[in-house]
């Protein structure tokens, strides 16, 4: 659980520009990690889990600046 976890957060790192995959393996990554860490204190899963939070707060930010960028442009 604890790989899946890392890999599942690196590929949400890579596609952060993809909202539909970086949601779906941000999560993941996250749950895993977390269940990973609490049962057999894996760093690995710790490790998953960080990724898998850097994965989504990249795709926050991709996507609130493009927001912003566009309403800003618009007047």
């Amino acid at each position: 659980m604890h790989v899946s976890s890392f890999f599942l957060g690196i590929i949400s790192i890579i596609f952060a520009l993809f909202w539909y995959v970086t949601l779906l393996t941000g999560i993941m990554a996250i749950i895993f990690g977390e269940k990973s860490f609490k049962n057999y204190q894996s760093k690995m899963g710790k490790c998953g889990m960080i990724t898998g939070i850097v994965g989504l707060s990249l795709f926050a930010f991709i996507y609130i600046s493009l927001i912003i960028f566009i309403t800003v442009n618009l007047y």
